[in-house]
């Protein structure tokens, strides 16, 4: 699934692409697409909006409509959204089309069918996740803070860690009610920048480990957009191209081979129902968990 480097890459290259022009038309080609909202509702309030912007909230990419709403698309697992300056051949798993009035386009493709889109209201989206979330609440109004931003200090992650104390870090990590973007490559390699084991409870985690996570965490993420990206399977950027981010890993998916710190090999287990990666000399496990 692509997380916050891939879809700030996205919204990077779209901001500079989309912003300004107007939707002419909106085709969607996937019934579920836009639920539960019915497609025809959905083109009708879509068309005829000029974009006044994009950016990034959390894993969804976000089009600023003139009026205040946004439209938000969450790409999931094979999500592509690809601009269009001239006719060309539609991708094999489109989704949906939105053509603009200079007849510019954006193509969404999916092959396994996950992908959503949605109109909100702009400014429920800049919310920091201070409610829980109800049962089928939708998850963008519930957002947490963003790890790029001010608001995410080592001091704000170290409450974040305290206050969920007896859970293993790692699954946190991944709560996008509590932090919005990081997802299971960054966050592994992540722990292992700042030498936490995965299974290690939050609240056991000393003031210098939390400094060390705060900057891994900033620092990996960094690094992911640099690359454009992370493509080990079926990311593309808004033109169809590949990020470099994979050729940087260094202990994702790459287990039976040596840590590039201590050399010790790097094995692979499950935490919270999620492949994980790490090194058992860099990264001690818990007590309970050796």
């Amino acid at each position: 699934m692509p997380e916050l480097p891939e879809v700030e890459t996205i919204a990077r290259q779209l901001r500079g692409l989309v912003t300004g022009r107007t939707v002419a038309h909106f085709r969607c080609e996937w019934h579920r697409l836009t639920e539960p909202e019915p497609a025809a509702l959905f083109a009708r309030r879509l068309e005829g909006r000029r974009i006044s912007g994009v950016r990034r909230r959390g894993k969804f990419v976000v089009l600023d409509l003139e009026g205040g709403d946004a439209l938000i698309v969450s790409l999931r697992m094979t999500g592509q959204l690809l601009f269009r300056d001239r006719d060309v051949e539609a991708h094999p798993h489109r989704r949906a089309r939105i053509a603009f009035a200079d007849g510019t386009a954006l193509e969404f493709a999916d092959t396994r069918k996950f992908g959503r889109m949605a109109i909100v209201d702009g400014a429920a989206l800049e919310g920091a996740g201070e409610r829980r979330r109800r049962t089928g609440e939708p998850l963008h109004r519930h957002l947490g803070v963003e790890p790029l931003s001010r608001r995410f200090t080592a001091r704000w992650l170290r409450e974040f860690l305290r206050r969920r104390g007896r859970a293993a870090v790692k699954p946190l990590l991944l709560d996008q009610t509590g932090i919005a973007g990081v997802g299971n490559i960054y966050a592994i390699e992540a722990l292992w920048r700042a030498r936490i084991h995965p299974l290690r409870a939050a609240g056991t985690l000393r003031s210098d480990e939390v400094e060390r996570l705060h900057e891994a965490l900033r620092w990996v993420l960094r690094k992911g957009i640099r690359f454009g990206g992370a493509s080990p399977r079926d990311y593309r950027d808004a033109r169809g191209q590949e990020g470099r981010m994979q050729q940087e890993f260094e202990v994702y998916g790459r287990a039976g081979e040596p840590c590039p710190r201590c050399g010790a090999e790097i094995r692979r287990t499950v935490v919270g129902g999620r492949g994980t990666f790490h090194c058992p000399r860099c990264q001690r496990a818990p007590r309970a968990g050796r």
